[in-house]
């Protein structure tokens, strides 16, 4: 897989890094970079186009802000580049109408926007998919007893921050390990913003965090923290339409941490729940709260 990288500011930096010391740096075939004060509006975008571009499979395009994004369809063209990665981490990084105009720019190329980067997953897309191999959603395969034993990395936050959080929670109580890995995701530190997303209604950087979490909370096949919905008292959308559902940031990036069974409640899964208590916040019934014990996952998920 050839990997052609455009990139800006210390984001990017300790991305390329990172990928490149995990097993990519024969896969990069070309790497430029821009500087982080290019014009709000750029007309002329040919002007920005890098010369002798390499042909390509995979396009990264990791911490540009902006019009300059609009260079990626472009470079695609020229490269015969089929598949892009643009993660974003900033909420005023790439708007969604941007993205609209990056889409219609590209002929045949998918382009994926994982918001942040450490919640890729596989597509479908053959060179997105190899990448997500390694590299996206954070995956563990841990050995424990009353404490961890062993920390294996399937797949880590491209950023790094998975490999760094697996060697601390070597001979750490299991029972601590979610609050532990909360601990030491912000000690790597994550470069997320911590603006809130007017889209998601969180954090970029509380994303990545929730996703560290969740792969903990996968290898060890049980929580210890989660909000949960009593059901005698959830109305079942009745007169609220089930705003927490609306309202939960990680339903909104894809995944199914509150969805509504046969009895037409709400059910939490405490696996992929990031306890931000928004839904608690705007459930009118009071319905929801959080809940401090061991739950084992119903299944084990990827």
């Amino acid at each position: 897989m050839r990997i052609l990288i455009l990139t800006s500011g210390k984001y990017g930096s300790r991305i390329i890094n990172n990928i490149a010391k995990r097993g990519l740096a024969s896969n990069i075939v070309g790497l430029y970079e821009f500087p982080d004060d290019l014009p709000e509006f750029i007309d002329e975008f040919e002007d920005y186009v890098p010369e002798n571009l390499p042909e390509c499979d995979l396009i990264l395009s990791i911490g540009l802000f902006g019009d300059i994004n609009m260079i990626i369809p472009i470079i695609a063209s020229k490269t015969n580049c089929q598949s892009i990665i643009i993660p974003i981490h900033d909420p005023k990084q790439i708007p969604i109408g941007l993205q609209q105009e990056i889409m219609d720019g590209l002929c045949e190329a998918r382009v994926v926007f994982p918001k942040p980067f450490c919640s890729l997953k596989p597509v479908g897309d053959e060179y997105v998919d190899k990448f997500a191999k390694s590299f996206g959603k954070p995956h563990l395969k841990i050995e424990f007893d009353a404490r961890i034993k062993k920390v294996e990395v399937i797949r880590g936050a491209p950023c790094g921050s998975t490999w760094f959080i697996a060697e601390k929670l070597v001979g750490v109580p299991v029972d601590e390990a979610e609050f532990v890995t909360g601990d030491k995701f912000h000690n790597f530190p994550c470069l997320a913003s911590m603006n809130t997303d007017p889209v998601i209604g969180d954090t970029i950087m509380h994303l990545a965090g929730y996703k560290s979490k969740e792969a903990v909370k996968n290898g060890l096949g049980f929580a210890f923290k989660t909000a949960i919905v009593d059901p005698d008292i959830c109305q079942g959308g009745e007169d609220c339409e089930y705003v927490c559902t609306d309202i939960c940031p990680t339903v909104k990036i894809g995944d199914k941490t509150i969805v509504i069974n046969e009895d037409k409640k709400v059910e939490v899964d405490p696996e992929t729940c990031g306890c931000c208590e928004l839904c608690i916040k705007e459930c009118p019934f009071g319905a929801i709260g959080i809940i401090d014990k061991k739950l084992s996952l119903k299944k084990s998920k990827d």
